[in-house]
């Protein structure tokens, strides 16, 4: 077969199939993090352009987290009452305004304030996204609708961190007033051409037959087995949001300026744009179990390489390509099967608590690198991060021969189910 009749079918492969809607949600989500400056240089701005110390640059990304974490709970509960569409309106909208006011903060009180809000209004819109896939992608496809949408924000992720160190150069309030723009270009997106995709909205325009019971916040919580895999993806997310901060401290101090660290972070977009359709196709039929486990060895063992960069922006970047390759593999597999579990009048809520894992991360993780970069150095806190990325493994696997409950092994999803499978 001709290499052009073989790559026409495998790009059929990879986008064909998924529904219009889906594409212009992916296209709010491209626009939004080309302009998504400001979280990645947070740190980096605290620390180098406003003299601050690390470890209040790492308070203030915990307090953006700890934000984030309220943001994921009632986003995901706002998102199955009050609908996928106006809660993302809404939180981008509340998103644009308050990265710009960050901007023109003074003071250690209103900078940690504003980063709450910014924290608080950014995560909410992640719930929805999220369901909006799992509502309208059929689940065959739903990895691969996940791939790509997590494919996008690290297109706009990549080329971002690039031109943000650039912009960084000559002043950083650029940065703030150019996220807030990106953000409100992706909330016009949305409303002019993303619909409501609520179960109960669809139900009642196909006036079909009474849809499942709503399933409340407090049954996601009492789901064991779900909550299992967001307690072990919280030791991941905590490695993973030291891409973010602590690293960004840890090459400042090594004399690394912000345009090389934003060439260095920025190869993790780039990766991920290259590899992650390619790596996404050679998964397909791959055991959950042992994806995620090489996930968390990869991540965490590639950030632990840290400990031996040393003043080398090119060892830092070899660390980065290491850990970026289980991300690769990490989350598409893990929203598949978040979506897999989550009941369809319930997919805000579940999606909300997974994010819950990610937003307690960018919580408790700065906070912590931050203060063990300060007082215990760099090899403490590159170390821990490959053990939580080994415990991790440990866990998948644990969770991966660990047997279904017999009341419920024949009703799990075909994702959760091969996760119970030895």
């Amino acid at each position: 077969m001709p290499a052009a009749v073989r790559l026409r079918s495998a790009a059929r492969e990879t986008v064909g199939g998924l529904p219009g809607p889906f594409w212009w949600l992916w296209t709010s989500t491209l626009v939004n993090r080309l302009g998504g400056f400001v979280v990645t240089f947070l740190a980096l701005y605290l620390t180098a352009d406003r003299g601050y110390s690390p470890a209040y640059a790492g308070l203030v990304a915990s307090l953006f987290g700890l934000g984030s974490a309220v943001a994921a709970v009632g986003g995901g509960v706002l998102t199955d009452r009050w609908g996928r569409r106006p809660t993302l309106l809404a939180a981008q909208s509340g998103t644009a305004v308050s990265t710009a006011v960050l901007g023109f903060c003074d003071g250690r009180v209103t900078i940690a304030a504003t980063a709450f809000v910014v924290g608080l209004a950014s995560n909410a819109s992640r719930p929805a996204v999220s369901a909006i896939i799992a509502d309208i992608v059929p689940a065959e496809h739903r990895v691969r609708a996940y791939s790509l949408n997590y494919w996008a924000i690290n297109i706009g992720f990549g080329v971002s961190a690039a031109v943000a160190g650039l912009i960084a150069a000559h002043g950083y309030l650029a940065l703030f007033l150019l996220d807030a723009a990106s953000t409100l270009a992706c909330a016009v997106v949305i409303f002019v051409r993303i619909p409501e995709t609520r179960p109960e909205r669809a139900a009642a325009v196909a006036e079909a037959a009474p849809a499942e019971p709503r399933v409340g916040l407090g049954a996601v919580f009492r789901d064991t087995r779900f909550m299992a895999l967001v307690a072990v993806n919280l030791l991941l997310a905590v490695v993973v949001q030291q891409g973010s901060t602590t690293l960004a401290v840890d090459m400042g101090r090594e004399g690394i300026s912000a345009g090389r660290y934003g060439l260095v972070i920025g190869l993790n977009g780039l990766l991920i744009v290259l590899l992650q359709l390619p790596v996404t196709r050679l998964m397909a039929g791959r055991g959950r179990t042992g994806l995620l486990v090489v996930s968390s060895l990869l991540t965490g063992w590639g950030f632990g390489l840290t400990a031996l960069a040393g003043g080398s922006a090119g060892f830092y970047a070899l660390t980065v390509a290491v850990w970026t390759v289980g991300e690769i593999m990490a989350a598409p597999t893990m929203m598949g099967l978040v979506a897999e579990l989550s009941p369809a009048r319930a997919r805000g809520r579940y999606q909300g608590v997974y994010s819950l894992s990610w937003s307690l991360a960018s919580f408790v993780g700065p906070a912590a690198g931050g203060f063990l970069l300060e007082h215990a150095g760099g090899r403490v806190v590159w170390g821990g991060c490959a053990v939580f990325g080994t415990a991790a493994a440990v866990a998948f696997l644990w969770l991966g021969r660990r047997p279904a409950p017999a009341a419920v092994a024949e009703d799990l999803p075909v994702g959760a189910a091969e996760l119970s499978r030895s």
